[in-house]
């Protein structure tokens, strides 16, 4: 089996302005992503996802070009089934040959942002690859599921304090979700402006559902613990990225003030940055986005990092099916694995770009059995909205 075409495609794909929603990403009127193809010889496709930022925020058409332009030459004719040279072929690029005959790495000095989600990108395809050759579901090859359905939780809510509560009920409504995750963060302006809609969410919640919190990375270090110690009584699941990810000493501060948990991940790239939050005690909850961080074969060594640090692993499923199934196949196979990110923002990439569907039902998800992904992407979608 040989590599005969490697494609990466920018997919915009337009938000209705009534399902539009306003953070501190600012208002999102398009989902876009890249979309990875790779093609065999043999007549088996895998599908990927890399991403660049949030919805309309990503900058698709740098990361596509590093695809098709910088890697894909590179894939031609090898054997897919190679993920892990192949990723350290990838990932050190001139220095490939060092890398592999001396085991350890030679990194090519692009060795974070666009270079590594365009490593995902391929990387969950070749996994995508792997399980159709053969005919098993991604998590068979990873050691197995450890249960046929996982719980999932609803992620969204940007209401303001009136309205908070109503919008997080109706997602329980529509799925049985037993948790619920919320935005906070700058967008409300004073500190305790977040705390006081957190504290209105769990109000109209109940203490029987449980309840999250997502900063985005908007605030410092100060802000962060006076948030912690207004909301310490409302039972959070975690508070996400409550400071930039490029201060871990400043997140690791954060959690050692409060007992309120803390998570993180999906702005970081690769299990070195991960290690690192391991190692601070920055983090009781570790979010890699596979579309970012370095594909089905970084998460492994990600989950590696959580399993022996006793952290919990919930990777970031903001995104369109590939990646969404990849997390789900990780999550699932994985010993740290235990809940499912599940957008409740309108998200056609999740939900329109696949032929198959991931219904959730009394709060789970189940973890199908189709090999590989377990996707069929519908290529009449696909080059509806392809931008390039």
């Amino acid at each position: 089996m040989r590599i005969t075409r490697v494609e990466a495609s920018w997919v915009q794909v337009p938000i209705p302005p009534d399902r539009q929603h306003l953070s501190d990403f600012g208002r999102q009127p398009t989902f876009d992503s890249v979309i990875v193809r790779v093609e065999t010889e043999s007549g088996i496709t895998g599908w990927g996802e890399a991403k660049a930022g949030v919805a309309s925020t990503a900058a698709c058409a740098g990361l596509a070009a590093i695809i098709n332009q910088d890697l894909a030459p590179l894939l031609v004719g090898e054997d897919p089934r190679d993920i892990s040279r192949l990723w350290d072929v990838l990932y050190n690029m001139p220095r490939q040959g060092f890398a592999i005959d001396r085991g350890h790495v030679f990194p090519t000095l692009g060795r974070r942002g666009l270079s590594i989600s365009a490593i995902a990108g391929i990387d969950i395809a070749l996994w995508d690859i792997l399980g159709k050759s053969l005919g098993a579901p991604i998590w068979r090859l990873l050691g197995g599921r450890r249960a046929e359905r996982m719980p999932a939780y609803a992620s969204g809510g940007w209401a303001d304090e009136n309205k908070i509560g109503e919008q997080l009920l109706g997602y329980i409504d529509k799925g049985g979700f037993r948790a619920v995750k919320m935005r906070v963060g700058s967008m409300d302006g004073p500190v305790a402006r977040s705390a006081a809609r957190v504290r209105a969410a769990r109000r109209a919640l109940g203490p029987e559902v449980g309840l999250a919190a997502d900063a985005h990375g908007t605030w410092t270090v100060a802000e962060a613990k006076a948030f912690c110690r207004m909301v310490e009584d409302c039972d959070l699941l975690w508070f996400e990225e409550p400071v930039t990810a490029d201060d871990k000493q400043g997140q690791a501060e954060v959690r050692r003030a409060s007992a309120v948990p803390i998570s993180s991940g999906e702005s970081e790239f690769t299990r070195h940055d991960f290690r690192e939050l391991a190692e601070l005690r920055a983090a009781d909850v570790l979010q890699p986005d596979l579309a970012i961080a370095g594909g089905i074969t970084e998460g492994v060594r990600i989950g590696a990092i959580a399993t022996a640090f006793n952290l919990r692993l919930a990777p970031h499923l903001w995104s369109g099916a590939p990646a969404f199934a990849a997390g789900l196949h990780l999550a699932a196979s994985n010993s740290a694995g235990f809940i499912l990110e599940y957008s409740l923002g309108h998200n056609p990439m999740l939900h329109d770009l696949i032929e198959e569907r991931f219904p959730v039902q009394d709060g789970m998800v189940d973890v199908p059995d189709r090999p590989g992904l377990g996707i069929t992407v519908k290529e009449d979608f696909l080059n509806r909205y392809r931008r390039q």
